[in-house]
């Protein structure tokens, strides 16, 4: 394959990451506004829709590695391979959180929440714009961007334990609350998790830009 070639391959294979991505930030949000709207029908196309991320996933890391078996990619060009890898990986591990996510909302059904959700919806619209974001330093191969996002999962961390005193403070008011309180902490857990593997995608943007593995959370 001649060089052109192969960079046209390494571009569709970068374009279909960034479709994955998309759709996965979508998702994300789309869970809570579900929960949020008790709308169980949609939740559950959600679920079931979370398959096609999973073939996806299996499908572009044997791209990857069909990349790297059949050519031999320079030293750049073997990073942005080896971390589209990767991003792949944690493009998956985040939607199956918004599956768990639509898979709590049925498990509520359509009992009344013992609060409004606030905190929540907030989370997801921030773990959202910081997926959004590592995608675009990924795109655009740019560092610096890549660097500043992993400093806003603090903002994260910070709604997490809002919503989990909350929840706490509703159980010990009301201890027919538990099983729904555990719900709802499960589902910030979710949205949690879901901004610390933005920052595995930040530093392996890093690490495709510089040659540097560094941890920036």
């Amino acid at each position: 394959m001649i060089r052109s070639n192969f960079l046209g391959e390494l571009q569709r294979l970068q374009d279909a990451v960034l479709a994955m991505g998309d759709n996965v930030a979508n998702n994300i949000v789309a869970a809570v506004t579900h929960l949020k709207r008790r709308d169980l029908e949609k939740a559950q196309a959600l679920i079931t829709a979370d398959r096609y991320i999973n073939e996806q996933r299996i499908k572009l890391e044997m791209d990857c590695m069909t990349l790297l078996a059949t050519q031999q990619p320079m030293a750049g060009d073997m990073r942005a391979i080896t971390s589209m890898f990767a991003i792949i990986g944690e493009l998956e591990r985040i939607n199956d959180y918004a599956k768990s996510i639509g898979k709590i909302t049925l498990a509520l059904g359509s009992d009344p929440l013992i609060k409004p959700l606030i905190d929540i919806p907030i989370m997801a619209e921030k773990a959202r714009s910081m997926l959004e974001r590592s995608l675009t330093a990924f795109a655009t191969r740019n560092e610096q961007l890549a660097r500043t996002i992993p400093a806003e999962d603090d903002e994260v961390d910070a709604l997490y334990i809002a919503v989990y005193q909350e929840l706490m403070a509703k159980v010990i008011d009301d201890k027919t609350a538990v099983d729904q309180a555990n719900n709802l902490l499960w589902v910030a857990h979710n949205l949690e998790r879901t901004a610390d593997r933005v920052i595995n995608i930040c530093e392996r943007v890093v690490y495709m830009v510089t040659g540097e593995l560094t941890e920036l959370g």
